[in-house]
């Protein structure tokens, strides 16, 4: 039954980053800098972690254990935010929905060193496929009006490091609390972000009075959803799935960017980026989904 529960709470946290996708477009960079909106994004998280770990008995950390937590603060929030950010405010929304299919591949790579699993024909392969789908799109976007080449090399980069810290989180979920796990991670996250140079000087020119209502709710549902609870949730699903698993759902947020993209421009919530949607990048997208499923393909025991 916790597996099943498990299974739920990540296909849903794909379903609310497949809603930030297009957004999170909508904030940056007319009202916020990527830098002011991570640092909302992470220090709201905070601010909500330790008030709901405070209704809970503390868990005592190993000491041994913080060099790791540190870690995971660095690349599952500090690097995975600031290059997230400064890539979808560059790119499309699209785009990044497709690049993060990369995700599950990556963990099967680094799973392939860490874990010292055997690569065969087909995971190289798939290996290769997936990289080549996301250079094509890339190249792509070189060449296209809302989008960019180093944009998406930023969202490849926050795709690698996601998938570093789905591979060293795992560790701690086994021993710990899913919700002692991400507070303290967001936690050396956020003292990462503070320490990014232009965070705190592009906060102070921030124009605060410029905030419509629809741009305080998107930030705060950016605080909330698409960071409190998904993180919350990926937590629960690994602790009882395994990063692989865990990952394979990013393969989801295409179809929900594609799907957000059209619902928020019926509704007027977000600017029209369907335009950004071509058949060659839709294509690219099978690419790389092929290429994923062939790297996560796990090998046939032989007896």
């Amino acid at each position: 039954m916790k597996d099943i529960k498990a299974h739920f709470a990540l296909l849903f946290v794909n379903v609310l980053y497949g809603a930030s996708h297009v957004l999170a477009k909508g904030v940056m960079p007319e009202f916020v800098t990527p830098n002011v909106f991570i640092l909302f994004r992470v220090l709201g998280s905070v601010l909500l972690f330790w008030l709901l770990i405070s209704f809970r008995k503390m868990e005592k950390i190993n000491p041994k254990d913080f060099p790791l937590f540190i870690a995971c603060g660095l690349f599952g929030v500090a690097i995975n935010q600031l290059f997230f950010f400064h890539g979808l405010n560059l790119s499309s929304a699209i785009n990044s929905g497709i690049i993060m299919a990369l995700n599950p591949m990556m963990v099967v790579v680094l799973s392939l060193f860490v874990l010292k699993e055997r690569i065969t024909i087909t995971r190289m392969c798939g290996i290769l496929l997936g990289a080549l789908g996301a250079i094509l799109l890339t190249f792509k976007a070189a060449s296209l009006k809302n989008d960019s080449s180093l944009g998406d090399f930023f969202l490849i980069i926050n795709c690698l490091s996601y998938a570093i810290y789905l591979v060293i989180a795992k560790p701690l979920m086994s021993k710990y609390k899913p919700l002692t796990v991400i507070t303290w991670v967001f936690t050396f996250g956020l003292v990462f972000v503070l320490l990014f140079p232009p965070t705190i000087p592009e906060l102070v020119t921030t124009n605060f009075s410029a905030f419509s209502q629809s741009v305080i709710l998107k930030i705060v549902y950016v605080i909330v959803g698409v960071t409190f609870l998904t993180y919350l949730l990926t937590m629960y699903g690994l602790k009882y799935l395994s990063p692989s698993v865990s990952s394979s759902y990013i393969y989801t947020q295409p179809i929900m960017v594609l799907l957000f993209t059209y619902i928020f421009v019926a509704l007027n919530w977000a600017d029209d980026y369907t335009a950004s949607i071509t058949a060659e990048k839709l294509f690219y997208m099978l690419i790389i989904f092929l290429g994923v499923y062939l790297a996560s393909r796990k090998p046939k025991r032989i007896n």
